[in-house]
């Protein structure tokens, strides 16, 4: 049996073909095309979903005839709304959009933040969330709104376009706002107030299972057996936690790219708003801690772009390593501040600037900022009740060797890399081969397939301690200076 992997992406959609030993056979991809207006992010579903199946067909055709099995990962909030023959009544809403500001206004007069951690584990109202995009549905297209027969995310809306199933999967819906996680079930008083009923949304099932064989039609179209089984797979970056062994807890998944996103196991919810996300996670009665921050990755992108354009990123490293972190601090809040403090207030500076500073000192001050940022979240996740011993660096930070060993320095974790760089992907094959008997669990394909190609022990420099309290107390006063009167 084959193993072919499908990740949803929001900027492309990838597939890829494994063998048994959980090598890359084949893989593939194509960009997202949205509409976008006013704060408005679309995209068109029969584009999306042909892309998909374009993909599928095109790696999965040289298989010789060997049963496949099709395990789907990818983003989670993205926003579908179908009739009543299962055909979508609108384009569908991209996890990006921002029309429904006023709508998480709207719910957090209704529902206090303490009252919805409780319930959903998440600490505030976002536009992210499907929930808030509902409520806006309601509001601005009432049509639509009273026409709706199901309220489907993406990734179980292509579980249904290959087997004709409505089923969502509980790691999944832990992103909707209606989704309760203590009681692993839609919670009826959001649901009531949103206006809408459970019926009007698929049924839950555990992540990570099969779900059923394609559609004969949907078979014949990707030049597949009938029987070839799909399996509703996890969010990608839970898929990307298996890809990279963190499927225990005492390992952090950290991935530097334009958020700075990190994860890790817990073995029960936190039932008290500590500020951090808590999800219901990709294996039955598992919960993932996920902490993000868009101010994070993005920083030395921005700073890059900004003041040194021609110069490379290997370059910037180069020049940066020959300077000692120091009298220059970096606030890396450019776009605000994520979880715990949620402050749109916040925002990004440097502090201590001389004449004798250039730019290679300021890219360095940039690339300390985030370091020191990580810290602070990973104090964050420890006080929630995480005990993290390691962490596994992801994303485009861990090309960069002088990032990961500050990140080691001042975090005082070890920072491990792994040798796959399509981790999702990885983990998403692995999944299907454990639910078709390949593997006997996730603990023995994370042991026959994950493979680390390097490791940064911590190696704390004079004057970390002292950096990162006056980063503590530069946030504090950076706070307080935004809202003075």
């Amino acid at each position: 049996m084959l193993f072919l992997a499908v990740d949803l992406g929001s900027t492309n959609t990838k597939a890829a073909l494994y063998d048994q030993q959980m090598r890359c056979l084949a893989m593939q991809s194509a960009p997202v095309d949205y509409i976008r207006k006013d704060g408005f992010v679309e995209f068109e579903p029969e584009a999306y979903v042909s892309r998909v199946f374009d993909l599928i067909r095109s790696v999965s055709s040289g298989n010789n005839g060997e049963k496949i099995c099709i395990t789907l990962t990818g983003q989670a909030e993205s926003l579908l709304v179908l009739g009543d023959s299962g055909a979508p009544l609108m384009n569908a809403i991209s996890w990006m959009d921002e029309r429904s500001a006023e709508e998480c206004a709207a719910l957090e007069r209704t529902f206090s933040r303490e009252a919805c951690y409780a319930r959903t584990g998440q600490p505030a109202a976002l536009p992210t969330w499907p929930a808030t995009k509902i409520l806006w549905l309601r509001a601005h297209r009432p049509d639509v709104f009273a026409a709706a027969a199901h309220y489907i995310l993406l990734k179980d809306y292509m579980v249904f376009r290959l087997t004709g199933k409505l089923v969502s999967d509980r790691s999944i819906a832990t992103f909707t706002y209606y989704f309760d996680i203590y009681e692993q079930s839609y919670w009826p008083g959001m649901l009531s107030f949103l206006g809408i009923r459970d019926a009007q949304l698929p049924p839950l099932a555990e992540p990570c299972v099969m779900v059923g064989a394609l559609l004969s039609a949907v078979a014949a179209r990707l030049g597949l057996s009938p029987d070839t089984l799909v399996n509703n797979g996890t969010l990608d970056h839970f898929c990307g936690m298996i890809g990279t062994g963190n499927i225990r807890e005492g390992l952090l998944s950290l991935s530097t790219g334009t958020v700075l996103g990190l994860s890790t196991l817990a073995a029960s919810p936190v039932r008290r708003d500590t500020g951090i996300p808590m999800h219901y996670g990709f294996q039955p009665d598992s919960y993932v801690m996920l902490s993000a921050s868009e101010s994070g990755g993005v920083s030395l992108d921005w700073y890059k772009n900004a003041f040194l354009p021609d110069v490379s990123y290997r370059d910037i490293d180069r020049e940066a390593a020959l300077r000692k972190p120091g009298d220059v601090l970096f606030l890396p809040y450019l776009v605000g501040s994520n979880g715990p403090e949620f402050d749109l207030d916040a925002c990004g500076m440097f502090y201590g600037l001389r004449s004798r500073h250039d730019a290679y000192d300021l890219a360095l001050a940039v690339m300390d900022g985030v370091c020191h940022l990580l810290r602070k979240n990973c104090d964050q996740l420890r006080a929630s009740g995480a005990g993290i011993e390691r962490i596994i660096a992801t994303g485009g930070g861990a090309k960069s060797a002088l990032w990961c060993q500050m990140q080691a320095n001042i975090t005082g974790l070890p920072v491990c890399l792994p040798a796959e760089k399509e981790a999702a992907l990885l983990g998403a094959a692995m999944i299907g081969a454990v639910s078709s008997g390949r593997f006997s669990s996730l603990a023995d394909a994370v042991a026959k397939t994950v493979r680390f190609s390097g490791e940064y022990s911590p190696a704390p420099q004079p004057g970390d301690e002292r950096r990162h309290r006056q980063f503590l107390r530069l946030y504090d006063a950076m706070i307080q200076t935004q809202r003075m009167p």
